[in-house]
């Protein structure tokens, strides 16, 4: 079915598959996460943001370790475990709510104001934590494993138009997850929350049935080594300097794409009424990078990955302001012509799509530099070490999101009245600047790397 489709191998389309249903099941839960912690478990802006960094940062720390525990025993079983942890966490965040209104902790029953009657000072709640290092750890594999498949099964010529299908695919799945979250919002209020961890539960299920009878590869290169083999390559990885600063500089990139899930859904909720629609707004990137990203990649096949990247490290600043322009404008909403937006709402799309054209220059060649790197039997390490900024983004991204919403842009039910609460809340676009000031300073910071390197190569040679 698979076979050698487009030259690439059956392994080659069967992890892209997976990889898209894996995409819906995590963007269609992780796009209103801060929502769900507050919304329905009753935790705050900081602790929301808190929860949510860990856990973010997590799936892009542990890659890594689990990438280097994936080339010992096997892509396929490493994916089987992957799917199966990610089901069972999955259908655990679904059902924790229900469990703790059976036991009187928390009224869902009148959907406009849920009643938390004892949930806010008890410790069950926190349950929620294992239930999302479940869910971190299966995902953790799939980082590494998917595109040390990608690595495995493609050869230096096919890299590049490889790894550009596959981030295609991811951002399918990504659109497709997002997608679905509005319709079960408008069907069931806040308990649309809890109902779309059931449909990432059958996603992840599809997936791990399609592991089981597809995946399939030829190349082996890695399996079986020893702990001290695979210690030593980690440590060779984790030293090397020269990629360790470039995740470094790729943080701020990744800092600004997280506020897609840490800052936006709240700022829009607040600044353009309840009738915003956030997961739609953050739809705007899969759809955009979908239709760019072939293109793009075909545009710089002539220039090096470093030189990609930097093009869309300078995009990245101008996605803030953008974001940060909305605040500008009167209340009052501006007319397209076809249908009327709120400010705030129409230029957080255009920032979103600024952004994801910027994604389109810099994720897929950044993967392919380090697939590049990588020795035979190491894919998985080196792939799951390419995440790494993510972990970074995810902790200091989501931390610094928490902190500026409560300077900025606070919750509306703190404040006596809606009077109150504007004046609050006048200055909530000064949350976009900190964010394009890490941008800007990622993007000289990267010519600056380019430099560095090219007179060290020069040296050397």
């Amino acid at each position: 079915m698979f076979e050698k489709l487009r030259g690439f191998s059956r392994a080659f389309w069967t992890a892209n598959i997976v990889e898209l249903l894996e995409r819906g099941a995590y963007y269609g839960v992780f796009i209103v996460i801060t929502l769900y912690l507050s919304r329905i478990l009753g935790f705050s802006d900081v602790e929301a943001a808190m929860i949510s960094g860990i856990f973010s940062g997590g799936l892009y720390l542990l890659p890594t370790f689990t990438g280097a525990l994936a080339d010992k025993i096997g892509f396929k079983y490493s994916l089987i475990l992957a799917f199966s942890l990610l089901t069972l966490g999955y259908f655990g965040l679904g059902a924790l709510p229900t469990a703790l209104e059976s036991i009187g902790l928390v009224d869902y029953s009148d959907d406009v104001n849920i009643k938390f009657t004892g949930l806010l000072e008890s410790s069950e709640r926190w349950a929620i934590v294992p239930i999302m290092l479940i869910i971190m750890i299966g995902g953790s594999f799939i980082k590494s494993v998917i595109t040390g498949t990608v690595a495995k099964e493609t050869t230096e010529s096919t890299r590049a138009q490889a790894f550009s299908i596959f981030y295609m695919m991811v951002n399918i799945g990504a659109f497709s997850g997002k997608t679905i979250v509005k319709p079960l919002r408008e069907a069931w209020g806040n308990m649309g929350l809890v109902y779309i961890n059931y449909f990432s539960t059958a996603m992840t299920l599809i997936a791990l049935i399609m592991i089981i009878f597809f995946y399939k590869s030829a190349q082996h290169d890695g399996e079986g080594k020893t702990f001290g083999e695979i210690w030593q390559g980690f440590v060779s990885v984790v030293t090397n300097g020269r990629l360790f600063t470039l995740i470094l500089i790729i943080t701020g990139f990744w800092m600004v794409q997280h506020q897609l899930y840490a800052t936006m859904p709240k700022y829009v909720l607040r600044m353009a009424g309840e009738g915003a629609s956030p997961s739609w707004y953050a739809n705007v990137n899969p759809l955009i990078v979908i239709l760019t990203v072939t293109y793009v990649t075909k545009m710089m096949a002539s220039k090096t990955p470093l030189f990609s990247m930097t093009v869309g490290m300078f995009i990245m600043p101008l996605s803030a302001l953008a974001m940060a322009s909305g605040n500008w404008f009167s209340d009052g909403a501006i007319d397209l012509g076809f249908m009327s937006m709120h400010p705030v709402a129409l230029m957080m799309i255009v920032g979103i799509a600024l952004q994801a054209l910027g994604e389109s220059f810099i994720s897929p060649r950044f993967l392919e530099f380090f697939s590049l790197q990588a020795p035979k039997g190491e894919e998985g390490m080196y792939l799951g070490f390419s995440h790494l900024h993510s972990f970074f983004a995810s902790v200091f991204g989501f931390g610094l999101s928490g902190y500026l919403l409560s300077k900025y842009c606070p919750d509306p039910r703190l404040f006596e009245n809606h009077e109150a609460w504007e004046a609050a809340s006048s200055n909530a676009h000064y949350i976009w600047y900190y964010f394009a000031a890490i941008a800007l300073t990622s993007a000289i910071s990267l010519i600056i790397y380019g430099k560095v390197i090219e007179h060290l190569d020069a040296k050397k040679q």
